[in-house]
C-alpha cells in the first residue's frame, strides 16, 4: 500500500504542467520517471538522492537520467502525505534553472491559495 499520493497540479486553465511534461518525453526517459515517482508514493519525505533532492524552501526534485539526458520534475509535500508535482524541465547545466523553481514556487502558493479556502 502507497503511504503518500502525487498528484498534479492543475493550473486554473486546466493544464497541468508535471503531466504535460511527462507525457512529452520520449518513453524510456518517462518510464523512468515514472517508476521514480512510484518510489515517491513509498518512501515520500524519506527519499533522497539520487532519485530525489532538496532544492530550496519547500520546492524538491525527482531525478531522472538515461545516458547524457536528464530530466527532472519539481514538486512538493502538502498535508494527509499529499505531493504535488509541479513541473518538469530537460535539465541542460549543471544548476537548476532558476525560472523552474521560481515557477514551481508560484505554482506551490497557487495550490496553497486554493486549498486553504476549500477547507
Amino acid at each position: 500500500m502507497n503511504n503518500f499520493s502525487v498528484e498534479f497540479f492543475t493550473k486554473d486553465n486546466g493544464e497541468k504542467p508535471a503531466k504535460e511534461f511527462l507525457l512529452s518525453l520520449e518513453p524510456k526517459m518517462r518510464a523512468k520517471l515514472m517508476g521514480i515517482i512510484e518510489i515517491l508514493e513509498e518512501k515520500g519525505n524519506a527519499l533522497r538522492e539520487p532519485y530525489s533532492k532538496h532544492i530550496e524552501n519547500e520546492i524538491f526534485e525527482i531525478r531522472g537520467k538515461i545516458g547524457t539526458d536528464i530530466s527532472r520534475v519539481l514538486y512538493f509535500f502538502y498535508y494527509d502525505q499529499r505531493i504535488i508535482l509541479t513541473n518538469g524541465f530537460i535539465k541542460k547545466s549543471q544548476k537548476t534553472p532558476k525560472g523552474e523553481i521560481r515557477l514551481a514556487n508560484k505554482y506551490r502558493l497557487e495550490f496553497l491559495e486554493r486549498n486553504c479556502h476549500n477547507e
